[in-house]
């Protein structure tokens, strides 16, 4: 009779990731690249498995960015509430590739679009959380004027995550660029506050004051690299923890 094996040990039970639309692009000028989408839902479900529960904000980035050029000329609310919609597309396909890969999902909008998605709502959120479905959240908070950076602290706080973990294209926060400067050093934490007099741009003002405010812990790190989401959730040495 052989022994079961000791459950990993793990650093965070709840988490609040945060994936911007860029990253679903994969090397591809736009969209979403299948290859990419399909490794970062294996790592999620890697994560959940061990019993995390694991809740998504997605951007709208690689389809339609109110800030963006694209956008130049029209009004920012509209342009605004059109990269909200990008966002619910982006959920949709995160939602069915985690279906196909085993997981369930639930995609949740912060704007009404009933025969898609369903609305958010909290406590529903947290049922699902409970009962190990994946939760995306979806169309940022459902105002103009708000990143998805933004979304991800009020989600995060909401629903009482232990972290929000900001995955990026880079491997953490840099004292400076390190694509311009290599004696750029990577922080393994640092304090909100550091963050704001360094001027580090890790997220936007709102975002940052809110998970300052409520405590609530940022861990940036890279996407890109394979493995990272697990090594983080466990509490090793991989990005920069921001803390209060």
């Amino acid at each position: 009779m052989t022994e079961a094996k000791p459950a990993l040990k793990v650093a965070h039970k709840r988490i609040l990731l945060k994936l911007s639309g860029e990253a679903l692009m994969g090397d591809d000028a736009f969209g979403i690249n299948r290859a990419t989408i399909v490794r970062m839902v294996d790592e999620i479900a890697e994560v959940t498995r061990m019993g995390v529960q694991v809740a998504v904000v997605i951007g709208g980035g690689n389809i339609f960015r109110g800030v963006a050029g694209g956008s130049v000329g029209m009004d920012r609310a509209t342009a605004d509430y059109m990269g909200m919609l990008a966002t619910v597309m982006n959920a949709l396909a995160l939602a069915d590739t985690m279906n196909k890969a085993g997981l369930v999902a639930r995609v949740m909008s912060a704007i009404a679009i009933d025969q898609v998605v369903e609305p958010y709502v909290r406590p529903k959120a947290l049922q699902y959380l409970e009962e190990g479905k994946v939760v995306v959240f979806a169309a940022g908070t459902g105002n103009p004027f708000f990143t998805t950076d933004t979304a991800a602290a009020l989600r995060g706080a909401e629903i009482g995550a232990e972290v929000v973990l900001k995955a990026t294209k880079v491997d953490g926060v840099y004292t400076a660029d390190p694509k311009k400067d290599p004696t750029a050093t990577r922080f393994t934490s640092i304090s909100f506050d550091e963050a704001m007099q360094r001027n580090l741009g890790i997220m936007d003002a709102t975002a940052f004051a809110l998970c300052r405010d409520q405590k609530l812990p940022v861990k940036v790190f890279s996407i890109l690299k394979n493995g990272a989401f697990k090594r983080v959730v466990m509490g090793e040495d991989e990005g920069t923890l921001v803390f209060a």
